[in-house]
């Protein structure tokens, strides 16, 4: 039986409630919850005592409960001829006092300031559709014109944004106080549960209009309000407590081993993000004890970005160790303050249950695991300016857990001046110019083996010095001024970085000059994670792609990239990532002469050309590595890479980068090509 409006302008129109009451019967309609759900906050604004305009009966009981309970000046109208001679019937006996009578809400016959709440269960929703916004509207002034000062309107609704947003409009203009309450949605048979929580609106009128907003929400009935400055503001929790709602719905009544669903716990007071949790269950078929239902995991602080914890992959890992049928990881947020253990426990307990699986029993326990039993440390950074010894300034990122270990670094100029190129033999020291003054000079690349991944852009030959840069994807960790100056200098390049850790792209931007724009884009996100999906996607190739990656794991002897970015199966999926003439650059940094041997091995099995370059007085050595006999015949010329080709490419990327103009920053590439490229050998 169709009961429901086919669209949203039916619910205005009293021919469709006709047939709907002719159609329903004596059946009460009660799709926003009866008494038993609304009654707290019924009696918290509406008095006993109080006489009570009921907009929109309908056949629901919600009029007769409240007449049993003490409720006995209510005045009931519906448009509907057929509901009110119907509940008429049904009351005639039993409840002699309770009238209904049929009225259009939108011109009443009730005299001015007669009552002192009105009532509106659903029919705001009914009437309130966007092209019929002007009934609503007259049904709003109506309703204010019937209630005297201090009078309320207490509509329950649904919230849907053009609803609730016409409504709060509308009594804001006339200076009345709006509080919007979020009722809790009530447990029991999660799969004939309605997903949407049920609102109540609740809007009082003043003697002398409020010369600004009172706009508040409310958590359940007795909830704390929470204040509010705009509209805006107020729409935008209604929209988080019903993604929240169905976000519950969706947990509480299926598992999806590949859904990753995601969301964000705010602190009440301030509105910062206090917790991220991350729902991981297992797959289908998995083997898992009964009693192993569910567990919420505690990210250390400062392992957020580890690739354990931050990608979808490294998540399924750890819920597999952990044998539960439902894993949630809860990584908690910089700029909080956490006690212990104990406490944060304390903190998500009220929330677990919402996000049990399916059939989990009520009461049972829910433990809380972790690593090592406490809740880790977070890893601070300085950034600080230092005087080197050849009188020029420069700027650094220092992790304070590794304080000997500059992770990036800047030359600074005074705004708008061009510079030079100088030695680097730095000593730290008080800068003598201003630090408002000073800019990032991104044409001087503080790193050698930044200087030499450059200078390997030679071996996309004479096509880059004609401005045919192509795409680059770029995945860096600390370090973000290689992909800026790749930017600046580079003729025509367009640059991908994919950066795990969005703090470090926050200092990036305010400290070191980092400017994103459509040539210079970001992703953020684990590397691996868009290497495959890339290479999977196959709608894009690159000319370059560079791995210049920090591995956090101290106990192997590699520390740049972490191993899992030179597994073989990531190798061939970066070579297929190239064009036919592209070039694979890679910072190896390894100490391990064992480990260094098989990683060599497997970018040789990868890349049938391979070129090296030491970096003098460091561990780094840069590889370039190339597609080569592996395209066909006809690209073999454009993708050939030996030490002759480079040498004559050299003179052409560097004239390239000289005729850049810097973007317009006044900057000069302080690099030789030929000069970076003369002790290059082939492996």
């Amino acid at each position: 039986m169709n009961l429901l409006p086919r669209t949203a302008e039916e619910f205005s129109s009293a021919e469709y409630w006709e047939r709907f009451f002719k159609k329903r019967g004596e059946k009460a309609f009660e799709w926003y919850g009866d008494y038993n759900k609304l009654c707290g906050v019924l009696h918290k604004y509406i008095k006993v005592q109080d006489k009570v305009l009921v907009v929109g009966c309908g056949n629901s009981e919600l009029s007769e409960q409240m007449y049993d309970v003490g409720y006995k000046r209510l005045t009931n109208i519906d448009i509907s001829e057929t509901v009110v001679t119907h509940m008429n019937q049904r009351n005639a006996e039993r409840r002699p006092g309770l009238t209904f009578q049929q009225v259009d809400a939108t011109q009443t016959p009730y005299e001015e300031a007669s009552y002192q709440a009105a009532l509106d269960k659903g029919t705001l929703d009914a009437v309130a559709s966007e092209e019929e916004g002007a009934l609503a509207r007259s049904m709003l002034t109506e309703v204010g014109r019937v209630l005297g000062v201090g009078g309320r309107y207490v509509c329950v609704t649904l919230a849907q944004e053009s609803v609730v947003k016409l409504a709060v409009e509308h009594f804001v203009q006339l200076g009345w106080a709006v509080r919007l309450h979020c009722l809790q949605e009530e447990t029991g048979n999660e799969e004939d549960s309605f997903a949407l929580p049920v609102f109540v609106l609740v809007c009082t009128k003043f003697r002398q209009p409020m010369p600004a907003p009172i706009l508040e929400m409310c958590l359940g009935e007795d909830g704390a309000p929470a204040r509010l400055a705009r509209v805006a503001d107020l729409l935008s929790a209604v929209r988080e407590r019903q993604a929240y709602a169905v976000l519950k719905k969706r947990l509480r009544t299926s598992t999806d081993a590949g859904s990753n669903l995601s969301l964000s716990l705010c602190h009440a007071k301030t509105g910062l993000p206090r917790y991220t949790l991350t729902v991981q269950d297992c797959p289908p078929g998995a083997k898992v004890p009964r009693s192993n239902q569910f567990a919420i995991f505690i990210v250390p602080q400062g392992s957020e970005t580890a690739w354990l914890y931050s990608s979808a992959e490294g998540r399924r890992q750890l819920a597999a160790s952990a044998n539960f049928r439902r894993l949630v990881v809860a990584a908690m947020h910089r700029n909080q303050e956490y006690t212990d253990m104990q406490a944060v426990q304390s903190e998500l307990s009220p929330m677990v249950m919402d996000l049990a699986p399916p059939g989990m029993p009520a009461n049972q326990q829910v433990p809380f695991l972790s690593v090592g039993g406490d809740l880790g440390w977070r890893e601070e950074y300085c950034v600080e300016n230092v005087k080197g010894e050849d009188g020029e300034l420069y700027r650094r990122l220092v992790f304070l857990s590794n304080a000997a270990l500059v992770q990036s670094e800047s030359r600074l100029v005074p705004s708008g001046s061009a510079s030079s190129h100088k030695k680097r033999n730095k000593k730290k020291a008080k800068p003598t110019a201003s630090c408002a003054s000073l800019s990032v000079d991104s044409g001087f690349l503080c790193c050698a083996h930044h200087e030499v991944m450059v200078a390997g852009l030679a071996a996309l030959g004479s096509a880059l010095g004609e401005g045919g840069g192509g795409g680059c994807c770029v995945k860096h960790r600390t370090r973000l001024s290689l992909p800026q100056f790749l930017r600046d200098f580079v003729p025509d390049a367009t640059v991908e970085v994919v950066e795990l850790d969005p703090v470090v792209m926050q200092v990036a931007k305010e400290w070191f000059g980092f400017r994103p724009d459509e040539r210079l884009t970001v992703t953020l996100g684990d590397g691996l994670e868009r290497i495959c999906a890339l290479e999977k996607g196959g709608d894009r190739l690159f000319d370059v792609v560079m791995f210049d990656v920090d591995n956090k794991d101290s106990t192997v002897g590699m520390s740049c990239p972490p191993a899992a970015f030179v597994e073989a199966s990531i190798l061939q999926k970066v070579c297929r990532l190239l064009t036919p003439r592209g070039v694979f650059i890679l910072n190896l940094v390894c100490r391990d002469s064992a480990l260094r041997k098989s990683v060599r091995e497997r970018v040789s099995a990868a890349f049938p050309t391979v070129l090296s370059r030491k970096v003098e007085g460091e561990v780094n050595e840069v590889l370039l590595c190339s597609r080569g006999a592996d395209v066909s015949s006809s690209d073999a010329a454009a993708a050939a890479l030996t030490l002759p080709s480079l040498n004559r490419a050299a003179k052409s990327l560097q004239g390239a980068l000289l005729r850049s103009g810097g973007n317009g920053t006044g900057s000069r590439p302080h690099i030789d090509v030929a000069e970076l490229l003369k002790d290059l050998r082939v492996e």
